[in-house]
């Protein structure tokens, strides 16, 4: 059974994806800082970069954002989009200019140290479908397994967007899954509408008005609803009266499920199931196993970095295999924790090193198989050389 707990202290919120009784997910929505993450601006080119193919464009938003070519240039593949492109034959000053008035969404949020990262390839999610702007690709979430599935909603899409002579792309959502051609019609046709409505107000911003904000995104709290209320979600606790007709205005708003009960107690919510209790041992940067290991993990700018240690475990005579079972409990808690803590980006797991390959590859589908239960992108790579895994999420939020 699922269940969502939204949590109100003073200027912020924790908001809790609670699986029977343990906590999965948790996010924090703090309303002092503003995410960016989503929005649509209409910027103006301040400065264009030959050497880097990248421009830097003001959004009204602090720090002027960064835009790089492979995120001007329209989508080349489906499956790799524009990754292994030679960029070097798409000169960025033929595609824009000092001054120009650029339409783009943030991906990835300012820091202290940079601005906003950004894209012309705008995306609006639906519940069932994301709208690509970029090109007119339709591709299927990777959560779906069954092919003859995959194929099914493949023509169900394919089908509306030659019908209704659409020239956009889409991405099948997980949530579509065993849904029928009306809903997934009525979602397309949905965010068809933001997009032309987006359209228009650009079409009515005046040259004096740039740098303005064009789409505002959805809060966390909205996102995660959508997100989940196709899944198992059977109730939503609030601690909040204001908090509580929120949720109840999102969930009529965007239709959905009525099965959902919207439970309020006024206090001692953040007790229910020890939540107060998981919540502190999220944050920990150790995180014990059961067999006596453990594993640590630290973040970093450029990476996430996860760290297994065999600690106490001492294991069998077998050393492999002690190091297997240590490899193994580590890998079942990391997939738990990428969830939890939200970690995105590249990540790279340092195991106890594994001699045997078959082992390896053990490791690789036990992470493969527990990462199933994640609702985020993730891509495993492999063992490089050096015995550690390289693999990549992206973050459902960015706070």
């Amino acid at each position: 059974m699922q269940e969502l707990v939204i949590h109100k202290q003073e200027n912020k919120k924790n908001i809790m994806l609670v699986e029977d009784g343990i906590l999965r997910e948790l996010y924090e929505e703090n309303e002092e800082n503003i995410r960016l993450e989503g929005n649509i601006y209409l910027g103006i080119v301040k400065d264009v970069l030959p050497g880097m193919q990248a421009a830097f464009v003001d959004i009204g938003e602090g720090k002027n954002s960064y835009i790089h070519i492979k995120d001007i240039i329209p989508k080349m593949s489906e499956i790799t989009g524009n990754k292994e492109e030679n960029l070097s034959q798409y000169p960025i000053q033929n595609y824009i200019k000092k001054q120009d008035c650029l339409l783009v969404q943030v991906r990835k949020d300012e820091n202290h140290h940079k601005g906003a990262r950004i894209t012309t390839h705008i995306h609006i999610p639906g519940k069932y479908v994301i709208l690509m702007t970029e090109c007119s690709f339709i591709t299927v979430s990777q959560k779906i397994e069954k092919q003859a599935e995959k194929e099914r909603l493949k023509k169900i899409v394919q089908a509306i967007v030659e019908q209704e002579q659409i020239h956009l792309g889409f991405v099948i959502r997980t949530a579509a899954e065993g849904k029928d051609e009306t809903l997934i019609e009525q979602d397309i046709q949905e965010v068809l509408e933001k997009w032309n409505s987006i359209q228009k107000t650009r079409q009515h911003v005046k040259r004096e008005q740039v740098p303005t904000i064009i789409e505002k995104q959805t809060s966390i709290i909205e996102k995660i609803i959508v997100d989940i209320a196709t899944n198992n979600l059977n109730k939503i606790w609030v601690d909040n009266i204001q908090v509580k007709e929120q949720v109840e205005k999102i969930l009529q708003d965007k239709h959905i499920n009525k099965n959902i009960t919207v439970m309020y107690q006024e206090k001692n919510l953040i007790k229910m199931y020890d939540l107060n209790e998981q919540i502190e041992k999220a944050k920990n940067r150790k995180i014990w196993l059961n067999c006596g290991g453990f594993i640590t993990i630290d973040k970093t700018e450029a990476l996430t970095a996860i760290d297994v240690n065999s600690g106490k475990f001492t294991g069998s005579k077998d050393l492999e295999k002690t190091i297997l079972k240590v490899n193994e409990e580590a890998t079942v808690e990391i997939a738990k924790q990428l969830r939890l803590k939200d970690i995105g980006g590249i990540i790279v797991i340092d195991y106890i090193d594994m001699q045997d390959q078959q082992h390896k590859e053990k490791i690789i589908e036990l992470l493969k198989q527990n990462l199933k239960k994640d609702r985020s992108k993730t891509q495993i790579m492999d063992f490089t050389k050096l015995n550690l895994l390289e693999m990549t999420r992206k973050p459902m939020f960015i706070s």
